[in-house]
């Protein structure tokens, strides 16, 4: 499908495309001039070292393609150095992860004569991507061409060319040859085997990697509840009064699966190289404002904008405005009462088999409902907080994930937990539970498996189309020219954010209330299997290749999930008290039955705070290793400094 140009990774001429930019086709010619040179002037005079050509030199080959497509490279040197700049691991000669230097390149464990394979092409292109956006300005005070798109010392060339239009784009390009391998081993044959983790990290990077490493943990880490739950489910389908065990085998396994994945990861990520890299430091993001003044920290010119004003906006607008979107879901779930009550009265009064399948009807528009209010909300968070003006990325995120996180959790559980608590219907919550989760699960497949698969087909006839007027026959091989116009025209892959929101909202139907339905955990391994080759096909043959970002561990998604393991402590601790069985001890006296169960509650939250201090994060043969390196680190730190120390 995609083409790498020639067998030694170059298109003949020792030019090694590896990013493609866009600019727009209506681009003034003197500043797409200005920054093609600013790409390949040496970065001692400001420009970025690299190579760059222009796609259709001259002519496009058809009207519809745009000139002002430039392939961008650079030359070995340059990608190593740009590697020590980043500070990437490589693997040491001992076996050990360490920072690459220029200087003792010959004693990591890859190098062989001049580096060429060192690194992958993935991390060449992380290289060429940071060292684009450090593209800055010196004295210009704005874009050629572009008296309105402003410049000062210090700005990002690439984010305001974005910002203004003039660049339409950046993107990585594919390897065909390695794609089409990882493609084999990770979704084209079925297996029960593992995913191809290390192969996904040395294509797209950690941070990819990690998610699929999670969601593969994660599907495995259901099995157990999975099994235990067809039994339950087969044979107490309507003992309610028995669900005990099973709520507590649940309290247990939330809390066991999250600790234990804290150590999976950090195994991984110290393989890769990751676990103790040093965080470089936080540019502005692209869409920050303000009034031009100098960053304390850097001594830059840069955008400042008052944290108070940015306060203000967060809690005189943002919170008011999630707590409306609260309110508003609150209200259409009382219209789902409503018709589920009209429903039940229907049937109750004439049983039919229609009426018993009018009765699951408000279950499934509720159910869509949700999703398309999810949705809806989810463009009004990212416009709001972007509102809000957050000056980092890492900000920009964490803000957008909690108000994401707030709404979505209301949305989807508020129903739930109110027919737990208030109606104390466990058919009803079981009915409710069940028709939610089959629901939102054929609507994600749809949109995530079948869509993706239809949209990508089409291209592909629509290219061969362009291919067959172009030559007859067809080549055998996709052309450079080619591969650039197929991939510019994919969707961009937008983060993990909507994959790793997903299996958050499984992990609540599993923690919370599964008890009731113990099926939810064989749904949500079903689906996950599902997941796994759809949103693999996805990454393959929908999606432009996304940059790779290093990554140490899933960032804040660790912490949303530890959140919903202690809510799903109270939650199953409330679903035991009220369980007959468990009421049964407490004939006379309602208030010590509550005091007993809040009793529980908090001792179980106390032993899975101790858990968390007990269990360590990384392993100690991990631990062990990077004290080692820091230890060595010192130590030549200080032969360094008497070697630099003038005689007596």
């Amino acid at each position: 499908m995609l083409k790498q140009p020639s067998a030694g990774g170059d298109d003949g001429s020792g030019f090694t495309p590896l990013v493609v930019v866009e600019l727009a086709p209506d681009a003034k010619e003197e500043a797409v001039v200005w920054l093609t040179r600013k790409i390949s002037d040496s970065e001692q005079s400001g420009g970025a070292g690299l190579s760059v050509q222009q796609l259709w030199s001259g002519t496009a080959e058809t009207e519809k393609d745009n000139p002002n497509v430039f392939l961008v490279g650079g030359s070995r040197q340059r990608l190593l150095s740009g590697a020590e700049d980043l500070g990437l691991f490589k693997e040491f000669n001992d076996g050990s992860m360490r920072a690459f230097t220029c200087a003792n390149r010959d004693n990591f464990k890859d190098f062989k004569g001049d580096g060429d394979g060192f690194l992958s092409m993935a991390e060449c292109q992380y290289i060429v991507k940071h060292e684009l956006d450090s593209l800055r300005a010196k004295s210009e005070t704005h874009i050629p061409g572009y008296e309105k798109a402003k410049l000062y010392p210090g700005k990002s060339i690439i984010r305001r060319m974005q910002s203004k239009g003039i660049l339409v784009q950046v993107f990585p390009l594919h390897e065909t040859e390695e794609l089409k391998r990882l493609s084999f081993t990770w979704y084209k044959k079925v297996k029960l085997s593992l995913q191809p983790l290390d192969e996904i990290r040395h294509y797209y990077g950690e941070g990819l990697a990690l998610y699929f490493g999670f969601l593969e943990y994660f599907t495995f880490a259901l099995v157990p509840m999975a099994l235990v739950g067809v039994p339950y489910y087969l044979f107490d389908w309507e003992s309610y009064d028995k669900y005990v065990l099973f709520a507590g085998f649940n309290l247990v396994w939330c809390t066991v699966i999250l600790e234990a994945w804290k150590r999976s990861s950090a195994t991984m990520a110290y393989r890769w190289g990751t676990l103790s890299r040093k965080k470089a430091f936080e540019e502005p993001r692209p869409g920050f404002r303000g009034v031009l003044g100098l960053n304390p920290v850097t001594g830059r010119e840069e955008p400042l904008y008052p944290n108070t004003k940015r306060l203000l906006r967060v809690y005189l607008v943002s919170v008011p405005f999630v707590v409306l979107c609260l309110y508003l879901s609150l209200y259409v779930m009382m219209v789902y009462f409503l018709m589920e009550g009209w429903a039940l009265s229907l049937h109750d009064a004439e049983p039919t088999f229609w009426t018993t399948v009018l009765t699951f009807v408000p279950s499934v528009i509720y159910a869509v409902v949700i999703e398309v209010m999810n949705l809806i909300y989810r463009y009004a968070a990212e416009f709001l907080t972007g509102w809000e003006n957050h000056r980092l990325e890492s900000s920009y995120q964490n803000h957008l994930v909690l108000k994401v996180l707030v709404f979505n959790f209301f949305n989807c559980f508020a129903s739930l937990f109110y027919i737990a608590f208030v109606m104390q219907d466990m058919v009803m919550l079981r009915q409710s539970l069940a028709t939610l989760l089959i629901t939102s699960q054929i609507l994600n497949q749809v949109m995530e498996a079948f869509l993706p698969y239809w949209l990508q087909r089409r291209r592909n006839k629509k290219m061969m189309r362009r291919a067959r007027k172009r030559a007859s026959p067809p080549p055998a091989e996709m052309p450079l020219a080619d591969q650039v116009r197929l991939e510019a025209d994919m969707s961009t892959y937008l983060g993990t954010f909507d994959d790793y929101l997903e299996l958050f909202l499984l992990f609540g139907y599993v923690s919370l209330f599964s008890c009731v339905y113990p099926l939810a955990a064989v749904l949500v391994v079903l689906n996950n299997v599902t997941e796994v080759y759809s949103d693999a096909f996805k990454m393959c043959h929908v999606f432009k290749r996304p940059f790779s970002e290093p990554a140490a561990n899933i960032g804040v998604w660790q912490l949303a999930f530890e959140a919903m393991s202690v809510i799903a402590v109270v939650t199953n601790c409330a679903l035991i008290g009220m369980s007959p069985q468990v009421k049964s001890y407490f004939p006379e006296s309602e208030t010590q039955l509550i005091l007993w169960t809040a009793a529980i509650e908090h001792g179980l939250l106390a032993l899975k705070l101790i858990l968390t201090f007990v269990i360590p994060d990384v392993p100690k043969h991990i631990q062990t290793k990077l004290a080692r390196l820091e230890f060595e680190s010192l130590e030549a730190l200080k032969k360094k400094k008497m070697l630099e120390a003038p005689v007596q």
